[in-house]
């Protein structure tokens, strides 16, 4: 790669910007419902115009009612406006041919920064524009709290952590009733407890029409190396949400060979749930997983179980933490002790230490010895499975107490260990294709948290220690477990 090149993408991973291939500008321009005869058109992070261009093209070619388009567009990265002049201009070309009066305005400001002056009764909030469509890949990166974006997004009440949330939470804002939004955007926004406050407001304003998903992490920006998880959504302003969501997923940006799914609203945000999940089922595997797991009879609460996050943060606790085993010190616990179905403790000569002192200032963070069931909060990009479960025995381990490092998740029964048919039994059910394909049908991320197992539903106690009980070993390879989890589950 040319050092220009490098250079240029750093540029714009610093400013949050990674441009859209034209493939997916085009199928993005193309989920547009009919449009008014005169409309406004937004797109607040431009880019090279490659959004505008598709979607005046589309507009051009299958929008035959449209006589007016007024196009505004944000862009603050002055490389690359003589580009966006250029998509411009055949913008005005197209909207000639067809017939279609076109204006358009550039305005080189940050989209938040000038959009608290348009809501917040600034020098322009008179001649405010509410807009009939959007279209936008916004701009990927995390908000300082003490930044002047975020004080800016709270000053017109949107709370949230990352640019693109703020971003979509705005445009939402600025949309007529029924206006529409396109938009592309990493996944992460569907779960989670960071993105609570932005999933609640933007659902209470916006109805969910179309989800897409891409079956690969990597393909939609490759050339910019970007392995977030994005999707694809149209959504209406101030409308009721219908009954039922246009689902599709395909391979790559082209749309080739894509699959359709239409789902019950319900089915993509339960209700009564406070967290506002957004469950997103790419085909029909992870459909009939979300059936038979959503069938399952029992929550956490009713098999007497809890599962609680690990307590030692280890940067807090370096001057009590050990590389190896020692007096005094208690087994501590990390992913990478994890070694075919158990945990492999310790793990001399390894990157983490294996102990942690036993002193007044860790005691608080340690819990009893004994069984149970952990899993990783966090999977790396290259692995198979999205949630990973493995057994902690403290037999052979010694003293009284244990620590669980803060990157692991792990499940107990009132703060104490669990026996042994019933761990084993858990233990299975989580490292099932079932309850792996469920994950990936709602959750974009590599990250599962003690939030998305809280609400995870579970075999009856009876069946999992019927199935704990039929285990002689814990390294089943998939096929054993997915064949033991059938014998027992039944819809």
């Amino acid at each position: 790669m040319r050092m220009d090149s490098i250079k240029e993408r750093d540029h714009r991973s610093l400013l949050g910007q990674f441009f859209t291939p034209v493939p997916t500008a085009e199928f993005m321009a193309s989920l547009f419902d009919p449009l008014p005869e005169d409309m406004r058109l937004l797109d607040a992070g431009a880019g090279e115009g490659a959004l505008s261009l598709a979607a005046v093209r589309e507009i051009c070619s299958s929008h035959p009612q449209v006589r007016t388009l007024s196009l505004v567009v944000y862009e603050v990265d002055p490389a690359v406006l003589p580009m966006l002049q250029d998509s411009l201009d055949s913008c005005r070309k197209l909207c000639r041919k067809a017939g279609i009066k076109f204006s358009f305005h550039v305005i080189p400001e940050n989209f938040i920064e000038h959009s608290r002056e348009v809501l917040g009764g600034g020098f322009f909030a008179e001649d405010a524009p509410r807009f009939h469509a959007a279209i936008v890949n916004p701009p990927y990166r995390k908000i300082a709290s003490n930044s002047q974006e975020r004080r800016d997004l709270s000053s017109m009440g949107i709370e949230t952590s990352n640019l693109y949330t703020g971003f979509l939470a705005l445009i939402a804002k600025r949309l007529v009733p029924g206006g529409q939004l396109v938009a592309i955007t990493p996944r992460s926004f569907c779960n989670g407890p960071y993105f609570q406050p932005f999933r609640q407001q933007f659902l209470e304003t916006m109805a969910l029409r179309r989800l897409h998903v891409f079956d690969s992490r990597t393909e939609t920006f490759k050339e910019n190396r970007v392995l977030q998880e994005t999707i694809i959504f149209h959504a209406l302003g101030h409308c009721p949400q219908a009954g039922i969501v246009h689902v599709s997923s395909s391979p790559g940006v082209d749309g080739s060979k894509m699959t359709h799914a239409y789902i019950p609203y319900v089915e993509i945000v339960h209700p009564g749930d406070r967290q506002r999940f957004i469950h997103i089922p790419s085909g029909g595997q992870h459909l009939e997983s979300k059936r038979r797991v959503s069938s399952l009879p029992a929550t956490l609460d009713q098999l007497g179980l809890a599962v609680s996050t690990g307590r030692v943060v280890d940067f807090r606790l370096r001057d009590s933490l050990r590389p190896d085993p020692e007096a005094g010190a208690a087994p501590l616990v990390y992913p990478s002790h994890f070694n075919g179905g158990s945990v492999h403790w310790p793990r001399l000569g390894g990157k983490k230490p294996n102990a942690i002192l036993v002193n007044n200032e860790t005691r608080q963070w340690l819990i009893p010895a004994g069984r149970y069931v952990l899993t990783k909060r966090f999977t790396s990009k290259e692995e198979k499975r999205r949630l990973v479960a493995s057994v902690f025995d403290s037999s052979g381990v010694p003293g009284d107490l244990v620590g669980f490092e803060n990157h692991l998740n792990y499940f107990h029964a009132g703060g104490q260990g669990l026996e042994r048919d019933l761990a084993a039994g858990l233990f299975a059910y989580l490292n099932g294709t079932l309850v792996d394909d469920y994950f990936r049908s709602f959750s974009g991320l590599t990250q599962v948290n003690a939030t998305d197992l809280r609400k995870l539903h579970y075999p009856s106690r009876q069946t999992l220690e019927a199935i704990g009980g039929d285990m002689d070993r814990l390294d089943l390879n998939q096929t054993e477990i997915d064949l033991l989890l059938e014998r027992h589950i039944h819809d």
